[in-house]
């Protein structure tokens, strides 16, 4: 990102190669909708590249990435007021009903199933974290920047978020 910030825009092909499907996946999880969150990752790196000059090298790029994520996850919020709806969880029901899905992978299908629903029972702000802890495997002091809180702070909401969570997905198991 240095190199772009320094003008050799055609280094932002290979950050887009390389952090596209995170960041997909992210906000993917956050909206529950694959064509918004398609859009947002080019919004995403759109800004990137527009403020790039904003860019300082100190901390690592995944952390600035997020923090221009989230801003992007906001204005769409106030623009559009999408709700969390995962569409997943319906794709994987037809795959099972269309038997590709061998019997011993089918249990393992249906607990990723009932772990993304519960996923998406929880606020924003505990799916957020989660997220960021545990699928994008951000360090709990890369998370503190992002969402400019102690590191202390982000071990206590991810706690929080993680039982929360249990609750949502024993909930859903009865």
């Amino acid at each position: 990102m240095l190199r772009v910030k320094a003008g050799d825009v055609s280094r932002m092909g290979l950050l887009f190669e390389r952090y596209h499907r995170p960041l997909f996946r992210f906000l993917y999880h956050m909206l529950g909708r694959a064509d918004v969150s398609e859009d947002l990752v080019q919004t995403v790196f759109y800004r990137m590249l527009k403020y790039r000059h904003t860019y300082t090298g100190d901390g690592e790029f995944r952390t600035w990435m997020y923090h221009l994520a989230r801003n992007v996850l906001a204005d769409e919020a106030k623009k559009n007021r999408y709700a969390a709806r995962h569409t997943d969880v319906a794709d994987l029901a037809d795959q099972l009903d269309g038997g590709r899905v061998a019997d011993a992978d089918l249990e393992q299908a249906q607990e990723v199933a009932q772990l993304h629903r519960a996923l998406a029972c929880l606020s924003p702000d505990n799916r957020e974290i989660l997220l960021l802890s545990r699928f994008q495997e951000l360090k709990y002091a890369e998370i503190a920047q992002i969402l400019h809180t102690t590191e202390g702070a982000v071990k206590v909401r991810v706690h929080r978020a993680l039982g929360e969570l249990k609750t949502a997905y024993l909930r859903l198991e009865r």
